[in-house]
């Protein structure tokens, strides 16, 4: 892809996976506040499967195409409902596979799905770029979990944590020829944010963002300086709505036009100003996910691993 060429921001199509075993997992928990532990929850993988069941269905409802991927039965993999953190999926046929930091989330990189949507979804797949190496040097990027990509304009916005390193981030650039705006950010008790994803989503005319997040006012005024500049209406998340996962957000498109999946938690925090802002952008789609947000600790958006490939030609 050349440093010119753009791509839709949004994707008509979705790649999700099914858990066969969610649950709380440890090696995560340090660096994941949204983390609470499945104690006292009954059957945790069984309501994480019926929340996901309805999400699947409200994205299809509204029109968006959901190819959906049954979970390893052969693995104990508690977070592998996230695939986002682990594969990106590009227009000029390009998919990234990604560094993670927990050892028991590595399981969850199935390049054999990618195999799966050209052969049967009839997508086509031009190139592999493999960045997992970059575990042995303990460098780490978690997919479209540290990034939030204006794919128009190759602009990559990331807050730097345990999961999302500079070093992994320039390579990154250099593969895919992105431009890295990178901040710190906390929460509103201070505390790091794990993912970029949770405070900040970019849209095709607007990016949700926690801006008080950023604590240094240079680095706030560095990332709305660049929205700016990429012609988005920037809709302020508060503090309260950041810890319900409305920024954890995914603009979609649709046979019914644009679409802007989110959680029922995340929709009922949202301030009526937000809604209105967001309802100018899109139909909002939620679903209710409150056991993958509690025990895993994510929500909507990191469900869902954005299908942008090209579709092979008809004939071809």
């Amino acid at each position: 892809m050349t440093a010119a060429a753009t791509e839709p921001q949004t994707a008509g199509a979705v790649l999700m996976v099914r858990p066969a075993s969610f649950g709380s997992n440890v090696e995560t928990a340090g660096s994941n506040f949204f983390q609470r532990s499945a104690a006292g929850v009954r059957d945790a993988a069984a309501q994480a499967r019926r929340e996901f069941d309805g999400l699947v269905l409200a994205l299809a409802e509204a029109g968006v195409r959901v190819h959906q991927f049954a979970g390893r039965e052969d693995l104990a993999l508690p977070d592998e409902v996230f695939p986002n953190n682990w594969l990106s999926l590009h227009a000029d046929g390009t998919a990234v596979l990604y560094p993670l930091l927990a050892a028991n989330r590595r399981l969850e990189r199935r390049p054999q799905l990618l195999a799966q949507l050209a052969d049967a979804c009839g997508y086509r797949l031009d190139r592999a770029i493999d960045l997992t190496a970059l575990e042995a040097r303990n460098e780490f990027l978690e997919g479209t979990g540290s990034l939030v990509l204006d794919r128009e304009h190759h602009v990559a916005y990331a807050c730097r944590s345990p999961r999302t390193h500079d070093r992994a981030l320039q390579e990154f650039a250099r593969e895919l020829e992105y431009e890295i705006v990178a901040f710190e950010a906390v929460d509103g008790a201070g505390r790091p944010i794990y993912h970029t994803n949770v405070m900040m989503s970019v849209g095709t005319r607007f990016a949700a963002l926690c801006t008080s997040a950023i604590a240094d006012a240079t680095q706030r005024r560095m990332v709305l300086e660049r929205l700016e500049q990429a012609q988005r209406e920037v809709i302020v998340l508060g503090d309260t709505e950041l810890a319900s996962f409305a920024g954890n957000l995914l603009e979609l498109a649709s046979s019914k036009g644009p679409v802007i999946a989110l959680s029922a938690a995340a929709l009922r925090s949202l301030a009526a100003p937000t809604r209105r802002a967001l309802e100018r952008h899109g139909t909002l789609v939620a679903a209710d996910v409150a056991t993958i947000e509690r025990i895993g600790g994510g929500s909507v958006r990191c469900m869902l691993a954005e299908v942008a490939l090209p579709r092979h030609l008809l004939g071809a």
